[in-house]
């Protein structure tokens, strides 16, 4: 892999003054912000609709995109959306995303906007969305769930639904795609690649299950007779039990993995690579059984290995495709990570848990992504401050930092450290080239409040001396 960095920070935490970050101006600037710095990626986490936790790994469709994003003001200069729509539409804070008020207005709004479009856009908008299946079956599902009261597909009452419903949601996706594009062929220009994010699993209560039953373990009455999680780890003592359906992997080997591979190719059209999210379920994944409370008595079910990663591989081509192999990481995984040829992943918040790991930088392989923390990680100066003292003495000694310095140098030593490795990309969250504190931390695993709020401001963006991370690239020859 090439010498590159990039920097980790979804569209929800950019600024702007509409309840959370969008394909606007600000995500331009931002690019512009990591041009200048001598950054060559920018990572972002998974672009569907968030579920009721806030989170971005558990939505209505692995296939279509999430409405906040779209961005009100372009939609304002052309005519869709009122003067007056747009100033009752400001956000109360600029610090964190207003997840509730989203909720409660901004797709009715959208909705509503659609209303006001001319036959020749209706007719570009049925065009774009007819010619895609799932975001087709997308727009439908959530016309349905509406006609239903918004209760989960199970408990639907009727199959009949408000077409102009159906039209908004095909007008949102529109919009979406188009404003997205914008902003990548930016970024792209620039000189910037973009990162997405595929979780490895899909939320029940959504079209990719609701159209494609077959592919999903579940028993004749429509119930889940296992779900997914992971066992007890360093996040969580008794594991996590996230409860999205698992994969029935027989069914889809039947057509060579097509719907793994519409996924594949979507996520492709969107981001110039993605990483995928719990990459060692393709080789084991843990299965809890669907009545259990917690994740702690699930077992572990072998995977469609190679078979899956070679579909893949056949509709990706050169993409770059990142495995996530974090947590239980066994030798057959380490083995399937080698034999996919995908570059895994290193957090040097994971390098001094105990004894010799990867994740220390000097262990790091060219083949590899490294990473400061990821979205589930505390920030760097957050890990600093809760780190034990005498771990925290081995980490700025590792670092070349006099650790009572840690407090005001630490990060910025762990960051140029992990620059120096031999690792092919490395991607630092934004908050940890700011210095931030654990007050910042986008997601707390386990925890279902309180997460997935942060946002940057401009002015805090400004604070990041950009010429000096411009001269680290170039000094570490990034």
């Amino acid at each position: 892999m090439q010498r590159k960095s990039g920097v980790l920070m979804h569209i929800s935490s950019l600024w702007g003054d509409y309840s959370c970050g969008s394909f606007s101006e600000e995500a331009k600037e931002f690019v512009d912000f990591l041009s200048v710095g001598g950054f060559s990626y920018w990572q972002v986490l998974p672009f569907g609709l968030v579920d009721e936790c806030n989170s971005p790994y558990k939505s209505y469709s692995t296939f279509g995109g999430n409405p906040y994003f779209v961005d009100l003001k372009k939609l304002a200069d052309s005519g869709l959306v009122t003067s007056a729509e747009l100033e009752g539409s400001k956000q109360k804070t600029p610090y964190s995303c207003e997840f509730d008020r989203l909720r409660e207005e901004r797709v009715e709004l959208l909705i509503a906007a659609s209303h006001r479009v001319d036959a020749s856009l209706k007719n570009k908008i049925d065009e774009f969305i007819d010619s895609n299946k799932h975001l087709s079956d997308f727009c439908k599902f959530m016309a349905l769930k509406k006609a239903n009261d918004d209760v989960e597909w199970t408990q639907w009452q009727t199959e009949k639904y408000d077409e102009s419903v159906e039209f908004g949601w095909r007008f949102i996706q529109y919009e979406f795609f188009e404003q997205w594009k914008e902003i990548k062929d930016y970024a792209n220009n620039k000189g910037i690649k973009i990162i997405g994010d595929i979780p490895i699993y899909v939320s029940f209560d959504s079209s990719d299950v609701y159209f494609n039953k077959n592919l999903f373990l579940m028993d004749d009455n429509n119930r889940l007779t296992d779900v997914a999680g992971v066992p007890p780890d360093y996040f969580a003592e008794d594991g996590q039990l996230w409860g999205n359906p698992l994969y029935n992997w027989h069914a889809m080997e039947k057509d060579d993995f097509c719907w793994w591979k519409d996924r594949i190719s979507a996520s492709l059209q969107l981001f110039d690579g993605v990483r995928i999210d719990h990459f060692r379920a393709f080789e084991s994944f843990w299965a809890v059984p669907g009545t259990e409370k917690t994740a702690r008595n699930g077992k572990w079910v072998k995977g469609p290995g190679m078979k899956l990663i070679n579909a893949i591989k056949s509709v990706a081509g050169d993409s770059l495709i990142i495995a996530e192999d974090l947590g239980d990481i066994t030798k057959e995984v380490i083995e399937l990570v080698e034999e996919s040829g995908f570059p895994g992943m290193r957090v040097f918040q994971f390098g001094f848990l105990g004894g010799e790991t990867p994740h220390k930088p000097h262990n790091y392989v060219n083949n590899s992504i490294a990473y400061s923390g990821t979205h589930d990680n505390n920030t760097l100066l957050g890990y600093l401050w809760e780190t034990p003292a005498d771990i925290k003495v081995d980490v700025m000694n590792y670092c070349s930092c006099p650790p009572e310095a840690w407090n005001e140098k630490g990060c910025e030593a762990i960051i140029k450290t992990i620059m120096s490795s031999n690792a092919g990309l490395t991607i630092f969250p934004v908050q940890d080239l700011l210095g931030y504190g654990n007050d910042t931390r986008l997601n707390v695993p386990g925890r279902a409040e309180g997460n997935w709020l942060y946002r940057i401001t401009k002015e805090q963006l400004n604070l990041i001396d950009v010429q000096k991370y411009n001269y680290f690239n170039r000094l570490y020859g990034r």
